[in-house]
């Protein structure tokens, strides 16, 4: 069985296992100290600041997830969304997409931004399905070379 739930603490070492594994797949790297530094206390700088964190589950095992942090009082960043590469092609990655929108709305946001990086074909693919668009921002992470956002 499938499911989506709200981060639990003790999460954090799955979601970054997950978070190292798929970026390996693409030759990018995990950063701890900066760009992965939010998944070091996802309470304080999801939670905590209006924003949510999601995991998604498979028969009880965790393998996936996606946060939405608050970038203004109306507009929040999707981030971390990763799914176990395995799992690729079976909706999945539709099944967040659809919870991160209705979970935005749901905490007052009417904007969704993202950052990416070009080489994610996938998930480039789903972003673009769901209606982002590419913009430029004032800063992008250390491994992303692109920005999207979409009215929700």
């Amino acid at each position: 069985m499938c499911q989506l739930r709200n981060y639990s603490p003790g999460d954090e070492e799955d979601v970054f296992r997950i978070v190292m594994e798929v970026l390996a797949g693409y030759g990018l790297s995990a950063n701890p100290k900066e760009t992965d530094a939010d998944l070091q206390d996802i309470q304080a700088f999801y939670l905590s600041s209006g924003g949510a964190f999601r995991i998604l589950e498979l028969n009880g095992r965790i393998v996936g997830s996606y946060g939405l942090y608050p970038a203004t009082n109306r507009s929040c960043e999707l981030r971390k969304m990763y799914l176990q590469p395995e799992l690729k092609g079976r909706g999945l990655g539709k099944k967040m997409m659809v919870d991160a929108f209705a979970v935005a709305k749901d905490l007052g946001f009417v904007e969704m931004t993202l950052e990416t990086n070009s080489c994610l074909k996938e998930a480039l693919g789903l972003y673009r399905k769901y209606g982002f668009t590419e913009f430029t921002p004032g800063h992008l992470s250390d491994r992303c070379d692109l920005a999207m956002k979409r009215t929700l």
